[in-house]
């Protein structure tokens, strides 16, 4: 398996991109639905990375700058057929050794509480992640689970 960082060109990242936005659309009300589309992925504050065996797409995982200590994770994804090779655990553990590369503090993520969400938050629980209140400009409500990870 190979990680890069991605310019979002190929055709295979935006498909798995739309399946993670439609996945995330069926799962939560839209104004809950906080996942990325191919062009906000694009801002400069945020590194974007992809999981590759061979020319497969095997996954996907970004990391936002919120300020010179603190990041946030972001479309973490997984085509459904590829999961359980440990593509989601090594973007993971890329992107908490940029987060650590980078001097950062704290990383945040939101993620859903539809059970559908209960591998993610599984993922991020052994990584070490616990849950937390919002950050950010992230709101309460009942179907966001947010979680952080102190890095020092």
């Amino acid at each position: 398996m190979i990680i890069e960082t991605d310019d979002l060109s190929r055709p295979e990242i935006h498909a798995l991109l739309r399946e993670h936005l439609a996945h995330m659309h069926e799962l939560s009300p839209p104004e809950q639905v906080f996942a990325l589309d191919v062009n906000r992925l694009k801002s400069p504050d945020i590194t974007f990375w992809t999981a590759w065996e061979d020319q497969v797409l095997l996954g996907c995982g970004a990391l936002k700058e919120l300020s010179a200590t603190h990041g946030e994770i972001k479309s973490m994804r997984t085509p459904a057929k590829y999961r359980g090779r440990g593509a989601g655990q090594a973007l993971l553990a890329h992107i908490l050794a940029t987060a650590r590369s980078r001097g950062y503090r704290l990383l945040n993520l939101e993620t859903g509480t539809h059970p559908d969400f209960w591998p993610a938050q599984q993922l991020y629980r052994r990584a070490g992640f616990s849950e937390c209140g919002p950050f950010g400009s992230y709101l309460e409500n009942p179907h966001s689970l947010f979680m952080a990870l102190h890095l020092d």
